[in-house]
């Protein structure tokens, strides 16, 4: 009976290693504490007691900035809200170098974001935007590339100018008009 018994619990445990991972996540294997390796997908075995898993999810993830409010170069507060694109192309470095990789690449982008605005002038914020998600883009995606992490695209979603702001840009609009007028007079 108590052999019987034995067979099943190993049994039991021999199978219990085994897991099964989707086609949009990998497993990060650490034997004893070590990197082991990355498997997956399908069906994949770790060796009970001994090896720890991480899973690792591959899919494109879609993070919509908090409202940061941001100075820019001519001295005008505005508030912008931006989404970030972003996936893990490396799992292994995605759990080895830093603690929390989605966390981080969102601290960064707001940063970053921050950074990029202020050193810009409205004019330039208000008129090229494709320019400057391509620029906030390539400086997040080189500083998240040590992480395992693809930035793939940013877009500034949302722009809150103070309302002296669009009464200004509204008086200048106009007499610019009016400055074209007398002289096309």
């Amino acid at each position: 009976m108590s052999i019987l018994l034995g067979a099943v619990l190993l049994v039991g445990v021999v199978l219990s290693g085994f897991r099964v991972v989707q086609e949009f996540e990998r497993i990060v294997v650490f034997r004893l504490g070590r990197l082991e390796g990355v498997q997956g997908p399908g069906l994949c075995y770790v060796i009970p007691f001994l090896d720890r898993v991480v899973r690792v999810d591959l899919r494109t993830v879609n993070i919509e900035l908090p409202v940061q409010e941001v100075v820019t170069r001519d001295n005008v507060t505005i508030k912008v809200t931006a989404v970030v694109y972003y996936r893990f192309v490396a799992p292994e470095l995605d759990v080895t170098r830093v603690l929390d990789g989605h966390l981080a690449t969102v601290q960064l982008a707001q940063t970053t974001l921050r950074n990029v605005l202020g050193q810009s002038a409205l004019d330039e914020v208000l008129s090229s935007r494709d320019a400057l998600n391509d620029r906030l883009q390539r400086m997040l995606d080189e500083q998240t590339e040590p992480w395992g992490v693809k930035v793939s695209g940013v877009a500034l979603k949302d722009l809150e100018l103070p309302v002296a702001t669009q009464r200004a840009v509204a008086r200048q609009a106009e007499a610019e008009r009016e400055k074209r007028a007398k002289v096309l007079h």
